[in-house]
Formats: structure tokens, sequence, C-alpha cells
């Protein structure tokens, strides 16, 4: 399946709780989170509120917040953030899953790709099997 730009980059906001002995979380992991993989862009809004742009297909928004609250940050849980949350949790592994992206895999990009090159005709297929192709 064919995804669009538009529908693979995520922008998304990730409250954090006002109590923490860090009282500018957002700046902690605006900074932890610009050198990851899939990210672009990281901008903390406020000292507990952090905007993040994301391709969905690398990474998602639940491995997102596991990696900051393992990193020790507080994430606002309030009813209204978890409902938002478990939605976008929700949304983008049902896009994963509908690119062929499973669940919990890495490098599913490549993985599609891979696949996409099995299935088409060409003259790069040896259909032998592989002991007679030592021989040779």
């Amino acid at each position: 399946m064919h995804i669009s730009d538009v529908d693979r980059i995520k922008s998304r906001e990730i409250p954090f709780h006002e109590i923490h002995p860090d009282p500018h979380q957002a700046v902690t992991a605006a900074r932890f989170l610009t050198d990851v993989d899939g990210i672009l862009e990281t901008n903390p809004a406020g000292p507990i509120l952090l905007r993040v742009s994301y391709d969905v297909l690398v990474t998602t928004l639940q491995e997102i917040e596991e990696a900051l609250t393992e990193l020790g940050l507080h994430l606002d849980n309030r009813l209204m953030h978890r409902v938002r949350r478990a939605l976008y949790y929700y949304t983008e592994e049902t896009l994963r899953a509908n690119c062929g992206c499973p669940q919990g895999e890495s490098n599913c990009t490549k993985k599609v790709f891979a696949k996409r090159y099995e299935l088409i005709e060409h003259g790069c297929r040896d259909d032998r099997p592989e002991h007679w192709r030592r021989y040779l």
C-alpha cells in the first residue's frame, strides 16, 4: 500500500505532569529526541509541553512516550490525555499494519520493499534449489 507523506508524517503534542523534579521536562525530552531515528522535529512549546514531528513508519508515539518514561519523565495522565493517546496508538498501529509493518518490528519499510521486489517478475531470480547453486 502506498502512503503519502501527509499521512506518514505525524505531528503530536506530548504533555508532561507539572509535579516533577525537572521543571523543564519538555526541553529535556527535546534534547533526548533530537538524534532518534524517525524524529523529524522537536519543539518545546512550554516547560511541560513538547511538540514532536515524526515518521510513523519508523517510530510511533507509543515508542516515543515509552522511551521518555524510561528516561524518568512523567507524562500527563489525565483522562483526556489518556484517551487521546490511546486513539493515536491505535490509528498509528493500524496504519503501520496496513502498510505491511507488524507491531514491534523496526525497519518495516525495508521489508515492504523487499517483499515487493520478490513479487516483481525480473531476470534476477534463480529457480534452482540452494544445494544446486553451490556446484556452479
